[in-house]
């Protein structure tokens, strides 16, 4: 009878495991069906998300800097309070809620302050461009013209090449720009939209970030609370080692980043005034914001800088391009290295695929974090395979292995290309 008990349990077992498959492999056929409302679907739902995913980012952001005010200013200050004041009932918490509300001020003073010197400058720099374009395509159309008279061979072929984009460019006015025209109120009305929901979404993120800094052990302990009773002792050490590893590699790479970049564009803003460059602002904010990306970013910014430069002096734009040129070179080969320190790990040729894939499948938000995304995957590989190879006694030194020709299966004795040549 016990028997026949046992067998039902494990026939049971095998039932219930196949019906699962079974329901399993018909929801993921059907859902291939529904991938794109169901990504839609995901997408609107972060959308609706978004204040508090913003609130995450900046709590995330701010974190180090409320640490810092909480523990060197208001804490011996709440101490000196107490020591001087013995009868005032002087609350714990009062040094979290100054610092709270300390790092979310110094926020928004920087983001003002940037947007009240840059904005201005930069606006009066477009505005400068947009009126004296006819004077730089008058200079330049003067200057093809002086080439092409030089080299007769030349124009004839710069004719045809002009005619032919004058030519599509007139089929484009008239096909597609004008019957576009209707829809310019609506992108309008849309970009304004946009604009707003933007300004939305990071106001409601402060708030919501002020909640998760004031609470931030509070959060901590349930995550905790849940991360060990869904999970073994041994996994979730293993997760809050993974998530220890990955916060600390964010947080030096962002900051170190974003202090590299600041410094990048304070250097080429001083340097283009004493080269009295035209736009110097305007360029020093793009070549600053574009160097945020790693490996392109330089050659991001400096593009449409020198074209700025070009059209007002080509001298100057060749004096810039050496200029940024030998920046770069200073900053990826002192400045970078000296504020990021071995926040990176990996070499060059992963840094340039991590922002080839993450561009290409997030654009700009991918071009920017892959680095660090990518490190964190290419640190818990690494880790896997060397607690593989420890397992079966294995080296885990990448250098014992670039003379490999194999290894002995009975022995387990690593034998060299140069051993085994010997042999043959």
């Amino acid at each position: 009878m016990r028997r026949m008990n046992h067998n039902y349990k494990g026939y049971l077992a095998w039932g219930i495991t196949g019906f699962a498959v079974a329901a399993c492999s018909i929801v993921f056929y059907f859902g291939l069906d529904y991938i794109s409302s169901l990504i839609k679907a995901i997408g609107s739902f972060l959308g609706i998300l978004s204040p508090f995913i913003w609130g995450l980012v900046i709590s995330y952001l701010l974190v180090p800097s409320m640490k810092m005010y909480e523990e060197k200013l208001f804490t011996p200050l709440l101490i000196k309070a107490r020591n001087k004041y013995p009868k005032a009932k002087l609350s714990d918490k009062l040094p979290r809620v100054f610092a709270v509300i300390l790092a979310e001020i110094v926020l928004v003073l920087i983001i003002t302050a940037l947007i009240y010197l840059i904005v201005p400058q930069v606006y009066d720099s477009i505005a400068t461009i947009v009126a004296n374009s006819g004077e730089y395509f008058d200079s330049a159309s003067k200057t093809i013209d002086r080439l092409l008279r030089e080299n007769p061979v030349v124009e004839q072929y710069a004719t045809k090449i002009f005619g032919n984009f004058a030519d599509a460019l007139t089929n484009w006015a008239q096909n597609t720009l004008l019957p576009g025209m209707d829809g310019v109120i609506v992108n309008i009305t849309t970009g304004v939209y946009g604009v707003l929901k933007v300004v939305y979404n990071i106001v409601i993120g402060i708030i919501v970030s002020v909640y998760i800094l004031y609470n931030r052990e509070t959060f901590r302990a349930h995550a905790m609370k849940i991360l060990y009773c869904i999970c073994s002792t041994k996994t979730a050490k293993n997760i809050c080692q993974a998530l220890k590893f990955t916060d600390r590699t964010f947080m030096s790479f962002i900051t170190g980043k974003l202090l590299d970049s600041a410094i990048i564009g304070a250097i080429c803003y001083i340097g283009c005034l004493i080269m009295n460059m035209p736009y110097a602002l305007l360029v020093s904010v793009i070549v600053g914001v574009t160097n945020i990306i790693p490996f392109f970013g330089p050659f991001i910014g400096a593009i449409p800088s020198a074209l700025l430069i070009l059209l007002v002096d080509p001298w100057k734009c060749l004096i810039f391009v050496i200029f940024i040129i030998i920046l770069q070179q200073v900053d990826g080969n002192i400045i970078g290295p000296k504020i990021l320190g071995g926040s990176i790990g990996i070499n060059g040729f992963w840094v340039m695929f991590s922002i080839i894939l993450f561009g290409g499948l997030f654009g700009f938000w991918g071009m920017l974090l892959g680095v660090p995304v990518f490190v964190v995957i290419y640190t818990g590989i690494t880790k896997l395979v060397d607690k593989r190879l420890k397992k079966k006694n294995l080296p885990d030194d990448p250098e014992m292995y670039s003379d490999l020709d194999h290894i002995d299966p009975e022995s387990g004795v690593m034998i060299m290309r140069s051993q085994a040549q010997d042999d043959n």
